[in-house]
């Protein structure tokens, strides 16, 4: 197949708008995109810092490798990528390389923070999770450092990988849920809490299969190890539901992401912000203390009553 807008071999078909795209045209609509969300979500002034989490993997190098584009050009913002090392042997220190590599060659600083701040690395957690999924802990664990480091770095924003894929998914399961707050709640955020780093989402419009595709195109490297506790997360069953959705009607992901959209203004009016306290940690929290400190407590407890 030719590309639709010129003589060149297509390298993808977009089913969702019927459209065949060299690498070229491909790259271009892409990053036409990523830019049109990141103009609506953020507002930048020249001296701001923009942190970036940066795991290795593909969304992540993707968002990073956009982000320093479009604001290398600029030249007074700051661009900085955080990561954190969860603690997983084998899986996370071949994509802090990829990471390490990238920064080094773009010479965007680099911020590693790492679960072992905390003496409970995933691969101990995940021996004593119980009935919870390891990745429930993670992921509380990891959005702490993650804004206690871009609070540190003083930036005014933290830019996430999260595509469409992901958004579709986190509906999907907090309406299943019927955790409202929760969806008020998903970024990208417009309304700043003090201690709180805003997180915005520039690829949230971009399928997961779009993605992979721009940093194959673009040459970026990027790690596609998979997580050892990958199938243990509730996230894959929604993940399935959703791609067989989107199999069957092309155009799925976005009119459940653009149904959020409608609804959302709803939403936040019915969840107003609360008030939050400060963790001894120094993380803001709803009560006395953070989500990360509760489960870090719970699991350290557990940890001794395996050791007896």
């Amino acid at each position: 197949m030719k590309c639709d807008l010129c003589a060149k071999d297509a390298v993808t078909f977009i089913k969702y708008n019927g459209t065949h795209l060299c690498d070229a045209h491909f790259k271009n609509y892409t990053e036409k995109r990523v830019k049109k969300e990141i103009r609506k979500q953020i507002n930048v002034h020249s001296g701001d810092t923009i942190a970036v989490a940066v795991s290795g993997g593909k969304d992540s190098m993707v968002t990073l490798h956009m982000l320093d584009l479009i604001f290398r050009e600029r030249g007074d913002v700051g661009l900085h990528a955080i990561s954190i090392d969860e603690g997983i042997e084998g899986y996370r220190p071949p994509s802090l390389d990829i990471v390490r590599d990238f920064c080094k060659e773009r010479d965007i600083p680099m911020h590693l923070r790492s679960f072992s701040e905390s003496d409970l690395e995933m691969d101990t957690v995940a021996s004593i999770s119980g009935e919870n999924s390891p990745c429930t802990y993670c992921g509380v664990m990891r959005r702490k450092l993650m804004n206690d480091e871009a609070r540190k770095i003083g930036a005014k924003y933290l830019a996430t990988g999260h595509n469409l894929d992901d958004m579709a998914q986190s509906i999907m399961m907090n309406f299943v849920r019927g955790d409202v707050e929760r969806l008020a709640r998903l970024g990208p955020h417009t309304k700043v809490q003090p201690g709180l780093i805003p997180r915005f989402l520039p690829l949230r419009m971009i399928p997961e299969k779009e993605s992979m595709l721009y940093a194959i195109v673009s040459g970026i490297r990027f790690w596609d190890g998979e997580c050892p506790y990958y199938e243990e997360a509730l996230r894959n069953q929604y993940r399935d539901i959703v791609d067989r959705l989107e199999n069957r009607s092309p155009g799925s992901k976005f009119s459940i992401l653009s149904s959020y959209d409608t609804l959302k203004p709803m939403l936040v009016s019915n969840v107003p912000p609360s008030k939050l306290n400060r963790c001894e940690c120094g993380e803001p929290t709803l009560g006395k203390k953070c989500k990360a400190c509760e489960l870090q407590e719970s699991l350290k407890n557990r940890l001794k009553l395996k050791d007896l």
